[in-house]
């Protein structure tokens, strides 16, 4: 049988650094220490990657191509509220995988340009997105709102979804990390974001989001 490829030393660094920052902090881990995890010298270390900044700017990169092929609306149709759902669920999956970019945020932004730009443009994106599955939900009737509120709404939707995991870990530290209550706390930020638009949902698409919204309360209860 033919065995896999072995994974390159560049891939396996950026695997164990993302894993790192997500348990300690991206403040806390040093290039020694991931050279030391992996068992690698220093010197190796920096043939691949010539500082920190570099190893993190390779993983931001990583999380842009996922985000960006994520952050869109159905092209062949109007969205409904099953479409905001899953994005929901996506994205605080997503922001689960890279969360350390999120607890360390603005540590990171205030040393490290190239991410004070680029997750500017994200949070935008994200923004763009929300104002478009709610433009969609109104087209179709089932939400009503003015353009100045879907702005708001748009606008809110994102901001606790970028700091949802923060507050998360600011309720329970010492639970943070046990699978169960990572589940728990994403059923709960999805909740939350969408439960937000909840009010201005109406007919059957307000019914169909009460229905869901009883199946998750009942699931982190």
């Amino acid at each position: 049988m033919q065995q896999k490829a072995p994974r390159r030393t560049r891939e396996r660094i950026l695997e164990l650094s993302l894993r790192l920052f997500n348990e300690f902090g991206e403040p806390n881990i040093t290039t020694t220490v991931i050279s030391e995890e992996m068992n690698i010298s220093p010197g190796n270390l920096y043939y691949h990657f010539r500082n920190k900044d570099d190893i993190v700017n390779s993983i931001f990169g990583q999380f842009e191509k996922e985000i960006d092929r994520m952050l869109a609306v159905p092209a062949d149709r109007r969205p409904n509220i099953e479409d905001v759902w899953l994005y929901l669920h996506l994205m605080f999956e997503l922001v689960w995988r890279y969360r350390f970019f999120y607890r360390d945020l603005n540590d990171l932004l205030s040393r490290n340009r190239k991410l004070e730009l680029h997750f500017k443009q994200i949070l935008a994106h994200k923004i763009k997105v929300a104002r478009q599955l709610c433009e969609g939900l109104r087209s179709t009737d089932a939400l009503e709102a003015t353009d100045a509120e879907i702005d708001a709404l748009a606008t809110n939707m994102v901001v606790v979804a970028t700091y949802w995991l923060s507050y998360e870990y600011v309720r329970n530290p010492r639970k943070y990390t046990e699978q169960q209550a990572i589940a728990d706390a994403l059923a709960r930020g999805c909740y939350q974001v969408l439960s937000q638009i909840g009010p201005y949902l109406r007919g059957p698409t307000r019914l169909l989001f009460e229905k869901l919204a009883e199946e998750y309360i009942k699931k982190i209860k």
